[in-house]
């Protein structure tokens, strides 16, 4: 490829909903950029989730930044919907995504980032990194301790309850993934789920009362003022709220809520309160670490995430987030809070080009 093609103002790592509303800025502002995406097609990463997947959030903030989502405002979209409507964004606003390509390593160079990819080398002033929070999936260290015999699945191989043996499951994890994914099998297996549940946010809160909670949520509980603070440093570990779904759906469906489990034991989980239970098939719903050991000279915290203030990685100047779990407030990660966030790094970006940073060299 012609080395000229190859140099960028901004080189956006991701196209899901991080990336192209990072686009979108990107696009208004007049950079020159290019959103690279490993999958074959926008939208895969969806597409590859269970079949019955609904969005958590309802369609009013499942938009991204100059296109509203083709849906009534109370619906909760399905997987396959969302990720045609990014594709659609895509093609609506006309952004340079390179589809299939894969990101090896991102470096610093005197003039900006030099990013190795399967398709050559780009250079860049900046780099924004859109690439989410689910890259490999978390998986109890006493999962080795399982009987051979135990089917194993994390949440992001589960499609479908036909594809799950006979016998009992367990679910591994509370939070709405996991709840979601036992309230499904409950109808066709004998179905525990292990783990405390995160709070609920009931319906009636985000269909009649979802502007006031959406404010709340998206404007109060950010780094900025003392509650969002304490609210980010219990985040990781506790994770995000049940959405669309509650314990009592769980009780009503005859899923057996049991307490965390801890170990094996004989073969069989185990759980904090001594007890055990012989199941044919576990289901890890115990969500994601970040991988970012190829974005060379990275201070992560202890939990693996990138240690920027609101996006900006004050270490590696011109390196940016969008997207990441409660980067800036507890809508950083969902759809409709990550336009705001690439906004704000997109005016930094600006903002650092009005100070001089010199082009890459050719």
């Amino acid at each position: 490829m012609d080395q000229d093609m190859q140099q960028f103002d901004v080189v956006v790592l991701g196209a899901g909903q991080a990336g192209l509303a990072a686009g979108y800025h990107l696009s208004k502002a007049g950079l020159r950029f290019v959103i690279l995406e490993q999958a074959p097609r926008i939208g895969d990463v969806w597409r590859a989730r269970w079949d019955s997947l609904l969005l958590f959030t309802p369609a009013r903030h499942d938009a991204l930044p100059g296109l509203s989502f083709p849906a009534d405002p109370d619906a909760f979209p399905s997987k396959d919907e969302f990720a045609d409507y990014l594709e659609t964004y895509a093609q609506q606003f006309s952004l340079p995504v390179r589809t299939g390509v894969r990101v090896v390593s991102v470096r610093g160079t005197e003039t900006g980032f030099a990013v190795s990819t399967s398709d050559g080398v780009l250079h860049t002033r900046n780099v924004i990194a859109a690439v989410g929070a689910n890259a490999l999936p978390r998986i109890a260290a006493a999962a080795a301790g399982l009987d051979a015999g135990i089917l194993q699945l994390h949440s992001s191989q589960y499609r479908r309850p036909s594809d799950i043996p006979d016998g009992d499951v367990l679910v591994v994890g509370a939070g709405t993934s996991g709840a979601e994914i036992a309230l499904e099998l409950a109808a066709t297996h004998r179905t525990f789920i292990s783990g405390r549940p995160t709070p609920h946010v009931p319906d009636p809160v985000l269909r009649r009362a979802g502007g006031a909670y959406w404010r709340f949520i998206h404007s109060v509980l950010t780094t900025d003022n003392p509650l969002g603070r304490k609210v980010s440093a219990n985040f990781h570990r506790r994770g995000a709220p049940l959405i669309r779904i509650s314990v009592k759906d769980l009780d009503r469906a005859g899923v057996v809520r049991l307490p965390r489990f801890s170990a094996a034991a004989g073969g069989q989980p185990a759980f904090d309160d001594g007890t055990s239970r012989n199941v044919r098939t576990v289901i890890w719903a115990t969500g994601y670490e970040p991988a970012l050991d190829w974005i060379d000279g990275l201070p992560v915290t202890d939990w693996g995430w990138p240690m920027t203030r609101r996006g900006v990685v004050p270490e590696l100047p011109g390196l940016y987030f969008v997207g990441m779990p409660f980067q800036y407030s507890l809508t950083s990660g969902p759809i409709g809070g990550v336009g705001r966030d690439a906004a704000y790094v997109v005016d930094g970006i600006l903002e650092r080009s009005k100070n001089g940073v010199p082009a890459p060299t050719k």
